[in-house]
């Protein structure tokens, strides 16, 4: 498989999925200012979204939308738990969590990231995402994940939106949980690993 990705970006998620996966995996920069990988190949033949992430499966279909890859890249490995069994009532936790992520906080930071601008656009978007942080501070006070007793790929993708708090001076020590959430995942050897890879961390 091959993962096209920009460090920092969303693809941080499934980056985290595989590494935390065990399987075998390559790693594609891609530059979407230009919409170029690192080889120099056109990234919209690739992916016609211009987007990251994108996921060049084995057979050679391609899969793009992070919380699909990372629902994909979990069931290929169905003893690590990085996301509860499809049917059980945890699968579908997890999925709101992945929904609730995407719509309720990616989507917030990503109209700053493009259109910060604009007057006033910011502190809006940026108040509603605090907004959220103070919906999910409680739902990790008494609890170490967000679905069930394990790491799942749920908590990579909060964990990869909440590092944009960084970016957009949104300071999260008010929520403790949160602070703890967040050093619990960076801790994780196969993400303080991605976080290296790329350029996050020591």
């Amino acid at each position: 498989m091959k993962l096209f990705y920009s460090p920092a970006a969303c693809s941080l998620s499934p980056h985290i999925a595989l590494r935390e996966s065990g399987l075998p995996f390559e790693l594609v920069r891609v530059d979407l200012a230009a919409k170029k990988t690192a080889q120099g190949d056109d990234f919209l033949a690739i992916n016609p979204k211009g987007q990251v992430p994108a996921l060049l499966l084995d057979d050679g279909q391609l899969l793009t939308e992070g919380p699909a890859i990372v629902q994909y890249v979990a069931d290929r490995v169905p003893g690590k738990n990085l996301v509860p069994a499809a049917g059980t009532p945890d699968r579908y936790r997890a999925q709101e969590w992945l929904n609730f992520v995407a719509t309720e906080l990616h989507k917030n930071f990503g109209l700053i990231f493009k259109y910060a601008q604009i007057d006033g656009l910011k502190e809006a978007l940026s108040a509603a995402i605090v907004e959220r942080v103070k919906f999910i501070a409680p739902r990790l006070q008494d609890r170490e994940w967000l679905v069930g007793n394990h790491f799942t790929v749920a908590d990579g993708y909060l964990f990869t939106a909440l590092t944009w708090c960084a970016f957009v001076q949104i300071d999260l020590t008010p929520w403790p949980s949160v602070t703890a959430f967040m050093q619990r995942v960076a801790s994780r050897p196969a993400v303080h690993e991605v976080l290296k890879v790329e350029g996050l961390a020591q």
